[in-house]
């Protein structure tokens, strides 16, 4: 299984980016996908989780109202659309796949981790 995180960057304050999560080795269709992010010395937020049809999704506090998960499950891609950034949003963002319809949202309910994006916010 590989998952290709992808669309991280330098953004101001206010910006907008979209980051792409390509999926391969696995069944896309019937996985419950995830986003999450971290920063030096600290453990994997929860960012977002959309079920496997796209159907349900669920996001963090922080996020809520600012960032949108959506998939193609013909392309094999999950997406994380993040506007209004914040400087507190700078972290590394991880997406995960699990073998579950609708996987939790912590680190244990994953199965599977791409490399990680790179997203910093600039004030």
């Amino acid at each position: 299984v590989q998952l290709q995180a992808s669309g991280g960057g330098l953004v101001q304050a206010g910006g907008s980016l979209r980051l792409s999560c390509a999926a391969s080795g696995l069944t896309f269709s019937t996985s419950g996908m995830g986003w999450f992010r971290q920063t030096p010395g600290k453990e994997h937020e929860f960012v977002a989780r959309i079920s496997a049809s796209g159907n349900t999704k669920y996001y963090a506090d922080s996020v809520k109202g600012r960032f949108i998960v959506s998939r193609d499950n013909a392309k094999n891609t999950v997406y994380l659309q993040m506007s209004r950034l914040k400087p507190e949003d700078t972290a590394l963002y991880y997406c995960a796949a699990a073998s579950r319809y609708l996987p939790g949202d912590t680190y244990s309910s994953y199965d599977y981790w791409g490399q990680g994006t790179l997203v910093t916010v600039s004030s």
